[in-house]
């Protein structure tokens, strides 16, 4: 094995968030393979002279299997110096990285890790808010709403009202998702905002609630959902509402949301 893999971050769309070190191994590399939500803004950043592989997924349907990209890298990893396994946001949120790296691993390639800024945070930032504002919100809950055999149970035991609950990928039917929020015990006038290409030219918001969620259009993919007291302009005025006693004694129903 001659070459390095090295797994980039892209970050949600706007190249100058870029870290330092991923802009000096795009500028480097021998070959890169990125997923389609990386933008075309920092796809301009790579290297001419660089073999740029589109492995991404559109509309639902993939180019490759999760097992062909791997046997990819591994390959190129053979007779490449600098590999990049480009992928939007952070590679080790809803990634896949861990898949990658144990292919990597049971391979012996080299390999590194150059993190980048999720979806989560680009979103709180295009929505100018705190998903820890200290007056109301003490944890962050990442979760997705796909649909897939890989996604997990949410555990609502662990939501309470100082909760910021980030749903990735919320799909097609906001209404599904309302529901599944309400049968959760979330209350209806709990609000949330739906971010739609975050950091990007064509960044839009959508301010709503959990109840009106369902009647709310939906937004161009990739798009995620805020759902918490965060996601609200009037903080001072949330700050003992919707939940007795401040979420103290909380006893949510264990649902599924994948």
């Amino acid at each position: 094995m001659s070459g390095k893999v090295y797994l980039v971050g892209a970050g949600p769309g706007d190249p100058e968030l870029l870290t330092l070190k991923a802009v000096r191994m795009l500028a480097q590399a021998d070959v890169v393979l990125h997923d389609a939500l990386v933008s075309r803004e920092v796809l301009q950043m790579i290297s001419p002279a660089a073999e740029v592989i589109d492995v991404g997924k559109r509309a639902g349907r993939k180019l490759l299997t999760q097992d062909e990209i791997n046997a990819l890298v591994v390959s190129y990893a053979r007779t490449r110096k600098t590999v990049i396994r480009l992928k939007g946001g952070d590679p080790s949120i809803f990634g896949r990285a861990g898949e990658e790296i144990e292919a990597l691993r049971r391979a012996s390639v080299e390999y590194e890790i150059v993190p980048g800024i999720t979806a989560a945070l680009g979103a709180a930032a295009a929505a100018g808010i705190s998903l820890t504002d200290r007056r109301i919100a003490s944890q962050i809950l990442l979760t997705t709403f796909s649909r897939g055999t890989d996604g997990s149970v949410m555990d609502w035991g662990a939501v309470t009202s100082a909760t910021t609950l980030v749903l990735y990928m919320p799909g097609a039917e906001y209404a599904e998702v309302s529901t599944r929020l309400l049968e959760g015990g979330l209350p209806a006038d709990l609000p949330c905002v739906i971010v739609s290409h975050a950091t990007g030219s064509s960044q839009d918001l959508r301010w709503s609630n959990v109840g009106r969620l369902a009647c709310e259009e939906k937004l161009p993919a990739p798009a995620l959902l805020i759902v918490g007291r965060v996601a609200s302009h009037e903080i001072e005025d949330l700050r003992t509402s919707f939940w007795p006693g401040d979420g103290k004694n909380l006893n949510l129903p264990h649902v599924s949301v994948i």
